[in-house]
């Protein structure tokens, strides 16, 4: 078969979900893929750009399957754009000279920052905010000026709110420049921006408004930046955010038409003049049209590859709602926000007090929804968005006033056909008929039609979907308990209940389960500092938990002594040695620097304990539901790029919180400086240093649905970082599910991240000094749990293979040699010791 070649010109959001697209509908791989990106970095979530400042890692940014490593259609030029195209041979001409001939070319070159014709802007300190790069320019401006720096954004859009928190995260002070007499000039209206101003002016960014630009001149130390009113500001630095223009230029050399405003013409199939050349994205010209969202652009990239895989898909349309929060403060526009269609109806609720500010735009019969806009809280955008051309089943006040929420005005009144995913294009009937085929949980609804799995603004209409369809899943631990983990926790607190028969008894049915039994066992263990084999515990450990060490394979198991931060003597070092030789143990160094010794057997565990305690060590808790590892880098004490004793505080952090039973296992990484050697952001707790002090990120982890941490605050001193990870982990102790790590905890707590920041931080529900008496109590109840074993001969007792013979060995555990490593044999099935 002869493949045909699609060149993409361009490698951004859009340029990559056309890439997707097309790899998912040609099933039998009659096109090759050739993507060619000006950047150094492949796809990215632009949109996100901002979470790129503090943590400083292009990866936590990188879209899925960015770089197609494994797929063998797909040939992806990083560094290498497009200098020509010639239409009659159909061939690209790339900045390296290299020609690649085409049977389709899609343009998806995106847009480019205005500057708009001010003199002075090409001065040194002036940037754009568009890449990555041009955040690290920035952010190189901002350490050169040094503390007390101050910025001016010129631009009170979207993007100009984006880069002035930026610069407040750079610890710049920014002033915001708006030609237009309102921020955000195209969302929302003089009721919305004169309320966003007041909030963002709050948080010290200095709002200037109805003002040009006029005049850029450097000075010894900045610029002088002057207004259209006259007045001057003294900066150390400018960042140009005043709208974006398409970048068609390659398109208006190769002779096809462009928009009035700019943009390559298309029509509804995405197709140019040329009929072997498409445009997505921004570049494209719908009918003339350009549109600046990724919901739209993502529209385009799947008409076109529909189009060239034989469908006959076209562009409907595309909805410019956006929701988002700029500076802490939540904004949402939908729908004709602005009430542009004649003889439409505002109703305005302003709270002036609470800092809220909503509107709907409503038919003049006040029958049907148009659009609408909220400020300072956006709960009701995941209600409103979707009814948008629908009729509104009630008052059409209701729908903003306090009073709102009345029982006949929700997703349920609204038609199948009702888009809820924009995003992705997927309607309230194709959501419905998934939890009708069986989708029982937001994961799954996901999974099956792909909404929300964007910007995540449709899950609380997900959940309300389910909840309507009568599916809600139950909180119930297990059919032992029809409480859930977080209520059979307040339960233990509460009673003071110490053992499993007794809770079960009072509170449950039957003898309970391989569910409840290890997940009581854990509440028990998180409330008290009760040695977890005391009294009945032991029983309801599972097998790790049981033998405080990993089982392996073949039987055997795993011991890993605790090295705190990373950091280990050389004496601990040759002990380590000296016991790995005379028990015959396999040793790796593992990812969270640690030295783990494999193929102990159970009557082993005890004597390898021994010669580690005596040798100052602790168990490392590997096999527990509980911390793991506080991962760090060398810092300050021997980096040249440290800022901070990245090593002192992870060995602080790893003692206070060694032995803490949660409801899944922790890791925590702490780096001395933004190269993050930690890894950080990839760990429960990430811990990372500035010269302005501690960043802490939150619900990260590797593992099977790996998750980047969020910024939760940033620039605290030590102790009020351990004062905040005190009350998140107890947070989290106490009102997770069973088995869930913090990634999924977090998404899954009503208000995610902000509600948590204001519990930690604010301490919005009052219970934070419980929260740090709960963990202060861990910590100075913490004893070692092996040293413990060690001295209790009832313990010991049970770390024999066979309580029938406790001095035979289990003889179904052997080892062979493979490339001149130690490695378990299966000769039967595991054994479980005890049996």
């Amino acid at each position: 078969m002869v493949r045909k070649t699609v060149v993409v010109i361009g490698h951004g959001m859009v340029g990559h979900r056309f890439v997707q697209a097309m790899r998912d509908r040609d099933v039998t791989g009659a096109w090759r893929i050739v993507v060619l990106s000006e950047e150094s970095a492949p796809a990215y979530d632009r949109v996100a750009l901002s979470s790129y400042v503090g943590a400083w890692d292009r990866d936590a940014l990188a879209l899925s399957g960015n770089r197609y490593d494994d797929d063998t259609s797909v040939e992806l030029r990083l560094g290498e754009g497009a200098a020509a195209v010639d239409r009659d041979d159909r061939r690209v001409v790339t900045t390296m000279g290299i020609e690649i001939d085409y049977d389709a070319l899609v343009f998806a070159t995106g847009s480019y920052p205005f500057v708009p014709p001010v003199p002075g802007s090409d001065a040194e300190r002036c940037f754009v905010y568009r890449t990555l790069d041009d955040l690290d320019g920035i952010r190189t401006a901002a350490e050169a000026a040094g503390p007390g720096a101050t910025g001016v954004v010129v631009g009170g859009g979207l993007l100009g709110l984006e880069a002035a928190n930026a610069l407040r995260l750079m610890g710049v002070e920014p002033h915001v420049v708006e030609f237009a007499p309102r921020l955000m000039p195209l969302q929302v209206d003089t009721g919305g921006g004169a309320l966003l101003a007041d909030l963002i002016g709050d948080l010290g960014v200095k709002v200037h408004t109805g003002v040009s630009t006029t005049a850029i001149a450097e000075t010894d130390d900045g610029l002088r930046v002057t207004l259209g009113d006259e007045s001057v500001l003294d900066v150390s630095l400018l960042v140009f955010s005043a709208g974006v223009r398409p970048r068609d230029a390659i398109a208006r050399e190769a002779g096809l038409p462009v928009g009035e405003r700019g943009g390559v013409l298309v029509d509804q199939a995405c197709r140019t003049q040329d009929p072997d050349v498409y445009a997505v994205g921004e570049v494209a010209a719908v009918d003339g049209r350009c549109y600046g969202l990724v919901a739209p652009g993502y529209s385009t990239a799947e008409v076109v590859a529909d189009q060239l895989t034989g469908g006959s898909t076209t562009f409907a349309g595309a909805d410019m709602s956006t929701k988002l929060k700029l500076l802490g403060v939540d904004v949402a526009s939908f729908g004709d926000a602005l009430a542009v269609t004649e003889r439409a109806l505002e109703i305005v609720y302003s709270d002036p007090v609470a800092g809220t500010y909503a509107k709907v735009v409503v038919s003049d019969d006040a029958s049907t929804l148009l659009g609408g806009i909220l400020v300072g809280n956006a709960d009701a955008y995941s209600l409103l968005k979707p009814m948008v051309g629908q009729r509104i089943p009630g008052d059409p006040s209701a729908l903003i006033a306090p009073a709102a929420g009345s029982a006949e005005i929700g997703l349920g009144a609204l038609p199948d056909d009702t888009e809820i995913c924009s995003c992705n294009g997927v309607s309230k009937g194709t959501i419905c008929a998934a939890i009708c085929e069986g989708a029982a949980d937001v994961a799954t609804v996901k999974e099956k039609t792909c909404a929300g799995t964007t910007c995540g603004g449709c899950l609380p209409s997900l959940k309300k979907l389910l909840a309507d369809a009568g599916v809600a899943q139950s909180s119930a631990l297990c059919e032992h308990f029809s409480h859930s983990r977080r209520e059979l926790f307040e339960i233990v607190v509460a009673t003071g209940i110490r053992r499993f028969s007794e809770l079960i008894t009072r509170y449950g049915t039957g003898a309970g389960c391989d569910i409840c039994k290890p997940t009581v066992a854990s509440i028990l263990a998180s409330t008290s500092s009760d040695h977890i084999l005391d009294d009945d515990r032991a029983a309801l450990q599972d097998t790790n938990d049981h033998f405080l060490a990993n089982m392996q394979k073949n039987g055997s198991y795993s011991v890993v002594p605790r090295m705190p931060g990373g950091e280990v003597t050389p004496e601990q070092l040759i002990v380590i040695g000296e016991v790995a030789r005379d028990f015959g143990l396999y040793t790796k160094v593992t990812g969270g620097q640690r030295i783990d010794m494999f193929g102990a057997r159970v009557e082993q565990l005890p004597q390898i304990w021994r010669r580690l305690v005596d040798a100052g060590m602790e168990s490392g808790q590997a096999y527990g539901k509980s911390l793991r590892t506080v991962k760090s880098c060398v810092g300050s004490s021997w980096c040249r790029y440290g800022v901070q004793d990245s090593v002192g505080m992870a060995v602080t952090l790893e003692r206070r919180y060694r032995g803490l039973r949660s409801p899944h296992k922790i890791k925590f990484g702490v780096s001395g400086c933004a190269r993050e050697c930690a890894e950080a952001r990839g760990k429960d707790v990430g811990v990372i240093a500035t010269e302005h002090g501690w960043n802490l990120y939150v619900a990260g982890n590797g593992g099977q649905r790996p998750a980047h941490a969020q910024l939760l605050v940033s620039g605290i001193d030590d102790e009020t970082l351990i004062r905040y990870i005190d009350r998140y982990l107890m947070f989290y102790i106490r009102t997770a599910d069973r088995l869930q790590r913090t990634a999924p905890w977090l998404e899954s707590l009503d208000g995610g991240l902000d509600h948590l920041r204001d519990v930690v931080c604010d301490d919005s529900l009052g219970i934070g000094g419980d929260l740090e008496a709960a963990m202060r109590a861990h910590v100075d109840g913490y004893r070692d749990e092996w040293s413990a074993v060690l001295e209790d001969e009832e313990k010991l007792s049970r770390f024999v293979s066979f309580v029938n013979a406790p001095e035979t060995a289990d003889p179904t555990i052997a080892f062979g040699e493979e490339s001149g490593r130690k490695v378990p044999v299966l000769l039967g099935a595991p054994s479980f010791p005890g049996t």
